[in-house]
């Protein structure tokens, strides 16, 4: 009987944690951003609180889910191009 190969084996996982911690980062940071953009009508001194503490969640959340990825270069990939569509929001309405 042939073996089978284990399909949930750990692949690239140095690759996709260090996407996850610096895309993690980069993508926790814009949406915080987005964030603090949409709670206008919040007093300035919660609004800075939870714009400051939604960073930690996010980042943590796709540091987790990081691991959902094929390989590392899907990781980079799909991170990547989620940080240039957030951060590239982030920055059209901050400033146009």
């Amino acid at each position: 009987m042939a073996e089978r190969k284990n399909t949930l084996a750990p692949r690239d996982w140095w690759s996709k944690s260090a996407a996850g911690l610096l895309l993690g980062l980069g993508l926790a940071l814009g949406c915080s951003g987005l964030f603090h953009l949409a709670a206008t009508e919040m007093a300035p001194s919660i609004r800075a609180q939870l714009t400051m503490w939604t960073v930690m969640p996010i980042w943590l959340g796709v540091l987790a889910l990081v691991f959902l990825f094929r390989s590392g270069k899907r990781a980079w990939l799909g991170l990547g191009a989620a940080n240039v569509l957030v951060i590239g929001t982030w920055a059209a309405l901050k400033f146009l």
